[in-house]
């Protein structure tokens, strides 16, 4: 079974992120401006912090790739961090420079840092916040946009939108084809909350200010979703193959995310089943020109039975406010344990459209390893002989 495999490196303020990512093919197309446009995608939207001002995110792709193409073996990629300069010795991996920064002994609410602390037995926090801030999600996204790129050539798009920010949610639609998401998509790109709703866009701007000035933060909700998506990604097999259940691990990984549902999702709860089923037909497709299967709705979010249907695929997740507050909440200093008021790290208001970007990555990459499974092979030749006799296969069934 063709594996993809990948890993992420790098503290939040440290020299760098690294990451590398196994089992692409040879023969792919690939460009570090490819990987860029999704990086300065997830560094975008109202309401980010400080580090956006700081960093402007490139990637460097030092192995797997030569003349613009695939080779086939392990590709790596390296993400500087500028604010390392302000750090060379409160980071450094010497010895000689322990205690070049006062030790952080206060955790914050809502962070890994307490439980992080106590797990690998660390009297300072820094040794644990560097690691699981979201910083490392500039690794996921590069990574991601390798997928996406790969994916791509096999009519495989991955996009998002943002519906909900704090108290403001956006028109919700039930997109059941290609060409809605698509709209609902290039909207989004144009708006600073990425929503495609203008009129909820610009209530969202207002609370997110509003939230600034009361030194607060916000969450939201966001869609992702996969269009192209031929039948049969996934298993039902076994627990561990479900499409939808590596999907949703995937989002459920991404730091702040609370909740992830396909399709209505929790909606379903309170709605008959005659209501958030797709009732199959089968008839003439102006688009394919041939008879097919085909469904009106899309209430499963293009998963039935842990596998791809061959409907758009949709999961909305939950993203809740960022613990880091200019208001610090109440908390217990490790050392002396004495109440005090939770540090504060510098942070971000509200970062759902950045999640959304980063979900979006971490979504092509279980889709490209479901999708390599199916028509796996060592080259990009390879798998386009494959990925063609299966869709040939499914025209005569």
């Amino acid at each position: 079974m063709h594996t993809i495999r990948f890993f992420t490196s790098g503290e939040s303020h440290g020299k760098a992120l690294t990451g590398i990512i196994e089992g692409i093919p040879s023969g792919f197309s690939l460009s570090p401006e490819d990987i860029d446009h999704d990086l300065k995608r997830r560094q975008g939207g109202h309401g980010r912090g400080g580090r956006m001002s700081i960093e402007s995110d490139r990637a460097e792709i030092i192995s797997g790739v030569r003349w613009g193409k695939t080779l086939g073996s392990p590709i790596a990629l390296i993400i500087e961090n500028k604010d390392w300069e302000n750090w060379l010795a409160g980071m450094s991996i010497l010895e000689a420079n322990r205690g070049a920064i006062p030790p952080v002994t206060r955790p914050r609410p809502g962070h890994a840092d307490l439980a992080g602390a106590l797990k690998y037995a660390s009297q300072d926090i820094r040794d644990i916040l560097e690691r699981s801030s979201a910083r490392e999600t500039a690794m996921r996204v590069a990574l991601g946009a390798v997928a996406k790129k790969i994916l791509f050539d096999f009519g495989i798009t991955v996009g998002s939108y943002v519906t909900q920010i704090g108290e403001v949610c956006a028109h919700q639609e039930s997109p059941a084809d290609d060409i809605t998401l698509a709209r609902l998509f290039q909207a989004a790109e144009s708006s600073s909350v990425r929503c495609p709703d203008k009129t909820a866009s610009r209530s969202m701007v207002r609370h997110i200010d509003r939230a600034m000035k009361e030194e607060t933060s916000l969450g939201g909700s966001f869609t992702v979703f996969a269009t192209g998506v031929p039948v049969g990604l996934g298993s039902h097999a076994q627990w561990d193959r479900k499409l939808d259940g590596r999907l949703a691990q995937a989002i459920m990984s991404i730091q702040a995310i609370k909740g992830v549902e396909v399709g209505d999702g929790f909606a379903m709860a309170s709605l008959p089943g005659y209501a958030v089923m797709d009732e199959i037909y089968y008839g003439a497709s102006a688009k394919k020109g041939r008879k097919v299967f085909y469904r009106k709705t899309n209430h499963a979010g293009g998963i039935e039975g842990g596998m791809s249907n061959g409907m758009p695929i949709l999961i909305s997740a939950v993203m809740k406010p960022i613990p880091t507050l200019r208001k610090p909440l109440m908390s217990v200093d490790i050392k002396t344990k004495q109440a005090f008021s939770a540090a504060y790290e510098r942070s971000d208001t509200c970062a759902v459209p950045a999640a959304a970007v980063v979900a979006e990555a971490m979504t092509a990459l279980v889709l490209l390893e479901a999708f390599l499974e199916k028509f796996g092979g060592d080259s990009k030749k390879e798998i386009m002989r494959n990925a063609r006799a299966y869709l040939s296969y499914l025209k005569t069934f």
